[in-house]
Formats: structure tokens, sequence, C-alpha cells
């Protein structure tokens, strides 16, 4: 039998009010008693009695068993959070930096307060993906899961492959949507899907890292000579997050653009559409799609956890706690694609092997291997103009 959950919700833009469009439309043994705010001038569709800017309200407040985070600002998120699992209220979240900033953290409040934390919709919007990895692939060796994580990078590059617009044309036409924000980094440069891989790597495989460890190399320095590459060789490009089990229980997380073959299934992912894509020992590779962006994406994702609470349901992070042995390492070797400017860059990168060279007065590239580590220690270097890296998938 399910519990009767009341509702505080913190955060009313796209995705809160998307959550509220689909909660009219169902009969579920729910109601949302009160909404935070953060603007009280600005005009609403619902009754003002509903809105408050005092955060204790909702927080303090016994008859609210259950609060929904999602605002923007990623402290606050987290203070909003761990009170309110102290307080012993459950919690569904969508913030993807405040979660993969505090992940160890926030296991450790849930463990001691007995409450749970649910953030399905913090992870590639409508598509699953943090359930599957806790609870389908609870015993599954995991040999990768990788995919397109942003829905506002995948748009600019849509638009670029299948409309032929130049990024800079592609990046104001997401922002005019709304896909993309007026400063773009945190999706173009990868930001966004590194906090997301971290949190679906500590389900894949009990590996909880700190985001700035991880690699993260944006679109933003793409120009119109990689995007004529690509297309003279039949590739696309999309930014990809990967996790990856190598040797001996090594595990290697990194954000880079990828050079994509026609047969592989992210290759026909477009717009603000999400792909992931599990390898598994037994049952071996599977694709998830489903959008990525959105208010009614990811407001189904928010609802599906809050459906999930009725019943009592927490993650229950096997395989953090039970310490399978795997380790991040970043001793792994990729195979690359490098257009730069000036050639002392071949040197500063230390290419273990280069494979081809092409060069002219407006257009230098290289293809070889690299060593993640040395991508690392020139990650700022490299998402300046003058150079642009892509994995080239074998």
């Amino acid at each position: 039998m399910s519990n009767k959950l009341t509702i505080g919700l913190f955060g009313f833009g796209v995705v809160g009010q998307g959550l509220h469009d689909i909660i009219r439309t169902k009969d579920l043994n729910l109601e949302i008693k009160k909404i935070a705010i953060k603007n009280p001038e600005k005009k609403r569709s619902l009754s003002p009695e509903l809105f408050t800017t005092d955060a204790s309200v909702i927080l303090n407040d016994p008859e609210i068993n259950t609060v929904v985070e999602l605002i923007n600002d990623t402290e606050a998120a987290f203070q909003i959070v761990s009170t309110a699992l102290k307080n012993g209220k459950n919690v569904v979240s969508a913030s993807k930096k405040m979660i993969a900033l505090h992940l160890e953290e926030l296991i450790h409040i849930q463990e001691e307060y007995g409450t749970s934390l649910l953030y399905e919709g913090a992870v590639c919007g409508s598509i699953p993906i943090i359930r599957n990895l806790e609870e389908y692939y609870d015993n599954e060796l995991l040999y990768s899961v990788r995919g397109i994580f942003n829905g506002s990078s995948n748009y600019i590059l849509s638009k670029i492959f299948n409309e032929n617009l130049d990024y800079g044309t592609a990046l104001k036409q997401a922002q005019d949507l709304g896909f993309a924000e007026t400063d773009p980094i945190s999706d173009v440069g990868g930001f966004d899907p590194k906090y997301k891989l971290v949190i679906a790597a500590s389900h894949a495989y009990g590996i909880i890292t700190r985001p700035e460890e991880v690699l993260n190399i944006g679109i933003q320095t793409l120009s119109s000579k990689d995007i004529q590459y690509a297309r003279e060789k039949n590739y696309k490009i999309k930014l990809v997050p990967t996790a990856l089990e190598f040797g001996e229980r090594q595990v290697v997380l990194y954000v880079i653009p990828k050079l994509i073959h026609s047969a592989d299934f992210l290759y026909n992912v477009e717009n603000e559409y999400n792909g992931v894509i599990v390898q598994a020992a037994f049952a071996d590779q599977q694709f998830f799609f489903g959008k990525g962006a959105g208010g009614h994406p990811t407001g189904s994702a928010v609802l599906s956890d809050i459906a999930a609470l009725r019943y009592g349901y927490k993650y229950e992070y096997k395989k953090y706690r039970t310490n399978r042995g795997f380790v991040q390492s970043n001793d792994y070797t990729l195979n690359v694609y490098l257009r730069y400017d000036d050639e002392s860059v071949i040197e500063r990168l230390g290419f273990k092997e280069i494979t081809e060279r092409f060069y002219a007065p407006d257009f230098k590239y290289v293809i070889g291997k690299i060593e993640l580590s040395n991508l690392i220690a020139n990650q700022e270097f490299l998402n300046n103009d003058g150079v642009f890296i892509a994995e080239i998938v074998q």
C-alpha cells in the first residue's frame, strides 16, 4: 500500500512547472502543500497562498514528508537537501552538480537519518538510467557506460551536421529556444555531462569521485575545418561522457568530443535527445534513448522518483557499500584527432604515436595516441581557441 506524500517544492521554473502540469493530470496519493520561490513579484499561474520565499516554512513543517528540490543554486540546493534529510523528510532532486559534488556526504546522511534521496531527473532527463544501473545491473559486470548526456550541446551539433549551420548560429538558436543558457559553458564545455557521469559511475561501479578529477573537454572551440574533416570521413561529432573498465578493475572517466561512425547507436541521437549505451558482460550492449531536456521529460523522471517514495524506495548503493575493488585510473590511452595552430602543441601533449599528419597554412591536424593523464594536465589549454581535440571511436 502506498503512503500519502505531502510535498514541499523548491523551485517553480521549467522543470517545476512541468512537474506540476504532470501531477495535475494524475490521480496520485500526493499533494503539493507549499512551493518555495526566489522572486515573489513574478506572476504565477497558481494561487499566491501556495508560494513562499522562506525555506524554513517547508523544511520545518511536520506535515510535509517529502521535499522536491529543483533550483539552480548548487550550495543552496545542498543546504535544502541535507537539512530536509536530517529533518526526516525524503527528497527528490534534479541538481546534478550538487549531487556530484556532495554525493558521498549525502549517502552518509541518508544512512544516519533513515531517509531517502532519489535523483533520476538529474541524469539524462526522461531516461531511467540510474535505477537501471542500481537495480537491473546490480550483479552485472559492466564494461562501459557512455552516451550523450547533454541535450543542449547535442542540439547544437545536430544543427551543424544536419542543417549546415555554423557553431555560432546553432548556439544562438539553442539559446533562443531555452536549451542553452546565456553563458553556455556548462553545457558546451562538458561540465554538465561530467557531473552526470560522476553520478552514473557511482551506481555503475561503486566509485565516488570528485568532478574536478575527471577530464572534460567541450565543443566550444569547434571550427568549420573540424566539421569539414568529420564529413569527409563520414563521421558526426558528439560530446560523449564515458565510464569504462580496463585492466585489473580499473575504471576511467572522461568527457570529450568523439568522431562517431554511422554504425554507432549515438550517431542518430539528435537535437535535445539523449542516448546511453551500457555494455555488460552478460546482457551485452543495451541502448537507452529519450528526451534529455525540457520541463515535461525531466518532470516525468522527477515524478517517477516521487511515486517510488510512496512505496518506501531507496537507493541501496550496493556496489559502493560492498567495495568491489574498482579504482579510478587515468592510465589510459586514447586515439585522437587534434587540430592545432602552433607546432609546439604536439610536443606539449606528448603523443605516444602519430599515425597521420596533415599540414596546410590554414588547417593542421594529427591523428595519434595520447595518454589521458597528458590531456588532464593540459585540460585548460585544450579548451582554448586554436585547438580542437576529439576521440576517434574505432
